[in-house]
């Protein structure tokens, strides 16, 4: 296959998404469990996803389940942007609470920006967008990294439960990588786990929203959960799971296990005595415990028993001093066309369309955008243009255009000649224009308002 790494701080990725989905295991979005899916779903511009079915089964059943997304404060914000925050309102619709971290320690180590600078340009060019956009305020926490000591002393934590070796293989670090950057991520998982602290809404599902390009700080993530937790849950080939002990120093003495790495067979039965009574309590009367070899057997039980399964097991890991986590869900968007055709990215602003951009550079900047017409309005008219590479028409489809049955009416009559690549830009400025306006309206409104988003540590 194909070397493809993904660089959570480099502009430049592969669009291939079949191949980023085959290599780093992203499983693809079955609409059949969505319900009330957002023109993301519907689209196919949210494409692949982890565990998704965690935080849709939590949402079809008024269970509590929480959003984590975050921000960069380094530079302004741009319609790609908008996408992650997209995804967090349609999960909020759902039912979700929105936690939003300020990466201003990451934007410190990894770009230069101050704390200071960072918060501000926080405030003026992303929470006042969020604001503007719809989020709900009263389910919607913003909070700094720097302000947030939980954060930094749970990425500490977990950090033990990794290396350089394994962060090398991810993030492409070498030996002239400095050891800011190499903390960052840490501080990251920090930031995606820590709002199933009881202080911050305790254990329930986490889903983290992103681009492909993140990918790398959720798999770190679930990867180091996953070392974290006392009880391993296996879904076995003739059905049924298989629940197993996961033997860590700090939970030896519960799990029955002397210095001298005998077994305590009296503490064992106990244990297990306890966890057998979760299990029931959950319905299954059929469980076969295997105390000495620190298994148990439940022959009915689901890979969607399992998300129950492995809830009521954190709680109890938990009450007995471990962490108590779960692995994050997630979601994944595709990058929006830049205007010049490739990826849209912040550092080359001739690609991308910024939220407080004048309305005459957006116009300029639609026009000069790449096009899917043909050279002349003879072949054009005969041979149609090409939606796929027509950035005016990918902006509506991404952006400006909430009406499916519109937009295909525009793609159908573009591809077919009828409207030309000077209209379609046309309809994409119209759209633009109404879509930013809206927005710089709503901005206003929330300008003295924005502090209605902030965790109190933010204040």
């Amino acid at each position: 296959m194909e070397d493809v790494r993904i660089d959570p701080w480099n502009s430049d990725q592969s669009t291939d998404y079949d191949l980023l989905a085959e290599k780093f295991g992203l499983d693809s979005i079955d609409m059949n469990q969505i319900q009330n899916p957002g023109i993301l779903h519907t689209r196919g511009l949210v494409f692949a996803q982890r565990d998704m079915d965690v935080v849709l089964q939590a949402a079809k059943n008024n269970a509590p389940f929480g959003v984590l997304t975050g921000l960069m404060p380094s530079g302004r914000m741009h319609l790609g942007h908008t996408m992650v925050i997209e995804q967090a309102k349609w999960y909020q619709s759902q039912g979700a609470d929105v936690s939003v971290a300020v990466a201003d320690l990451e934007s410190l180590a990894t770009r230069g920006v101050s704390l200071e600078k960072g918060r501000e340009i926080a405030l003026e060019q992303y929470v006042s967008n969020y604001a503007a956009m719809g989020l709900d305020p009263d389910k919607t926490q913003v909070y700094f990294q720097s302000t947030r000591p939980e954060v930094q002393r749970l990425g500490f934590r977990l950090g033990r439960r990794t290396n350089l070796s394994e962060l090398g293989a991810i993030y492409g670090f070498e030996g002239d990588t400095n050891l800011a950057h190499v903390q960052a991520p840490l501080v990251q998982v920090g930031d995606i786990v820590h709002p199933m602290l009881d202080e911050y809404g305790g254990i329930r599902p986490i889903v983290v929203p992103v681009g492909v390009d993140q990918d790398p700080h959720i798999r770190l993530t679930r990867d180091i959960v996953s070392k974290t937790q006392w009880f391993n849950i296996k879904k076995q080939k003739n059905g049924g799971l298989l629940i197993s002990l996961s033997l860590q120093p700090e939970n030896s003495a519960i799990f029955g296990v002397s210095e001298n790495g005998r077994i305590d067979r009296k503490a064992r039965i106990a244990m297990f005595t306890t966890v057998e009574e979760t299990v029931r309590n959950l319905g299954f009367a059929d469980v076969n415990t295997n105390p000495k070899h620190g298994t148990m057997m439940i022959p009915a039980a689901t890979r969607y028993d399992a998300i129950r399964i492995r809830s009521e097991l954190s709680h109890l890991e938990r009450e007995w001093g471990g962490l108590g986590l779960t692995a994050p869900s997630s979601s994944y968007h595709r990058f929006a066309m830049g205007l010049t055709g490739g990826k849209m990215s912040s550092s080359k602003p001739e690609t991308t369309i910024f939220l407080n951009d004048t309305m005459d550079a957006i116009r300029t900047k639609i026009k000069k955008a790449h096009s899917g017409g043909k050279t002349t309005i003879e072949e054009h008219r005969r041979y149609g243009g090409d939606i796929t590479v027509d950035v005016a028409y990918q902006y509506l489809r991404f952006f400006f255009e909430s009406d499916d049955v519109e937009l295909g009416r525009i793609a159908e009559e573009y591809q077919s000649g009828r409207i030309l690549a000077g209209e379609m830009k046309k309809l994409c400025i119209d759209r633009a224009e109404e879509w930013l306006l809206t927005l710089k309206e709503k901005r206003e409104q929330w300008s003295d308002k924005l502090q209605e988003f902030l965790a109190d540590d933010a204040i």
